[in-house]
């Protein structure tokens, strides 16, 4: 077993239940890479700085070169039952080089040593599932463009509402997951500064060089309160605020796929290799991914929880609870990748059903509002323009008559302002081609929009 760093001063040993209750080896094994890459950082500084032996420091960079090489490769022997990950790299890293492996924890605590882990953690991921975000909206935007021609009733209370375009409701999607992709940019920048020579949390009387090491790790700058810097975990709470954000936004989205495959709208054919049957129906065809997405991403709510829950009744500096902040982020980014991940295929293998979407434009009810839009634009105010559509509704499609049906003298009996052009807009291209404010579903601005994001995600 890795001896513990702090063993020396305690008479007896820790009771075998204590130490599998306190040990953290199980999860932050994941932060083992940036453990020996700070380690390096910070070895090296020792040197610059004379604190350590030229030679020590040499050595201990090359055993934890040795160390990264075996956990890329895979060969790395976790000691799982270690107190934590910096204990299990100090006891392999003195079996590899010896005594000189004892100067490398000089000037700083396993406070700021994790503090750092979690940190440079926290960016590279927000760089790899920002990319993702990019490859789901390079996959949403080919089928936008692939379907720019199709219209869809759009609906608001699952009501149908009024015509859209396909590719106007899945651009929206792409503006959300770029809010997404902004915020957790806007958390890594936070992120961004480097913790480690706060020690304990007090600092240290040593001549170290912070700014160096921050240099070294990409970082924008050392943290300028060594209390602060050991007791921060808001870059976390803003990372899992930014996913759980997100997962809104990707559970959402589900949702309306899985409403659009039902036989009730047959928007969309979702492919074989991501649905499943029934065990008892044989015609079934679920689709269960999606309804795990919908169900896991919830999740990443309670990641969120937990860890304000955690944080918010400590005091001050370091605390042994804030061990416990690292299960809720990993869950929560590995959550997120998978669905990303599985969204980008699914959207690359979705079929549009251009017929039966088609079938469902005829509803004039859609057109209800292009009405009311004609008599403002004749003068009428909307609150006399909406009482005249509205008893056209009541009277003709309330009992399944079309407006078009109706006589110049029939529609005149609602307002002498209804000519019989009206009649020209009670139909789905009409009504898209009316839509024409900025932001809106015309066809003209939708093309505009495709093209600007295009060159967005592509650049």
């Amino acid at each position: 077993m890795t001896k513990k760093l702090w063993g020396t001063r305690f008479s007896k040993k820790t009771n075998a239940l204590a130490d599998k209750f306190t040990s953290s080896i199980a999860f932050d094994k994941r932060l083992a890479k940036y453990d020996c890459l700070g380690s390096i950082a910070h070895a090296k500084m020792l040197s610059k700085q004379k604190i350590i032996p030229a030679k020590d420091a040499k050595l201990i960079i090359n055993g934890l070169n040795a160390i990264l090489k075996e956990l890329k490769n895979g060969k790395f022997k976790f000691d799982l039952k270690a107190e934590d990950i910096h204990s299990n790299i100090q006891d392999v890293l003195f079996k590899k080089i010896g005594k000189a492996a004892f100067r490398l924890h000089t000037a700083r605590s396993r406070n700021d040593q994790i503090a750092l882990d979690i940190k440079m953690y926290v960016k590279e991921e927000i760089d790899n599932l920002s990319d993702l975000i990019v490859e789901l909206q390079k996959a949403i935007l080919k089928l936008a463009e692939r379907n720019s021609r199709v219209i869809i009733p759009g609906y608001t209370h699952l009501q149908v509402a009024q015509c859209v375009l396909l590719a106007h409701h899945l651009l929206s999607y792409i503006e959300g997951l770029e809010r997404d992709k902004s915020r957790l940019f806007d958390a890594k920048a936070r992120a961004d500064l480097m913790p480690l020579g706060a020690c304990a949390f007090s600092g240290t009387g040593l001549n170290i060089d912070r700014n160096y090491v921050a240099k070294e790790l990409g970082f924008k700058s050392a943290t300028a309160n060594s209390i602060d810097s050991v007791s921060d975990r808001d870059f976390v709470i803003e990372v899992l605020a930014a996913l759980a954000i997100l997962s809104v936004h990707l559970s959402r989205m589900a949702e309306d796929l899985i409403l659009w495959s039902t036989k009730e709208f047959s928007f969309i054919d979702i492919d074989f290799s991501f649905c499943t049957g029934s065990s008892i129906m044989p015609h079934k065809k679920n689709p269960d991914i999606l309804e795990l997405i919908r169900g896991s991403v919830g999740k990443v709510q309670g990641n969120l929880s937990n860890i304000l829950m955690l944080m918010k009744g400590l005091p001050s500096s370091y605390n042994r609870d804030m061990q416990l902040d690292k299960p809720p982020l990993f869950e929560a980014v590995d959550t997120v990748r998978d669905v990303l991940e599985i969204f980008v295929a699914l959207f690359g293998n979705i079929v549009i059903e251009k017929e039966a979407i088609a079938s469902r434009l005829a509803d004039e009810s859609l057109f209800s509002v292009d009405i009311v839009e004609y008599l403002i634009k004749k003068g009428i105010s909307y609150r006399e323009a909406h009482d005249i559509v509205g008893r056209m509704v009541r009277d003709c499609l309330d009992k399944g008559k079309k407006i078009s049906d109706l006589s110049d003298k029939e529609l005149k009996g609602y307002s002498q302002k209804l000519q019989p052009d009206v009649k020209k807009i009670l139909n789905a291209w009409a009504s898209v081609d009316l839509k024409n404010s900025l932001g809106g579903t015309s066809p003209k601005l939708v093309a505009r929009q495709i093209e600007s994001w295009s060159k967005k995600i592509n650049a």
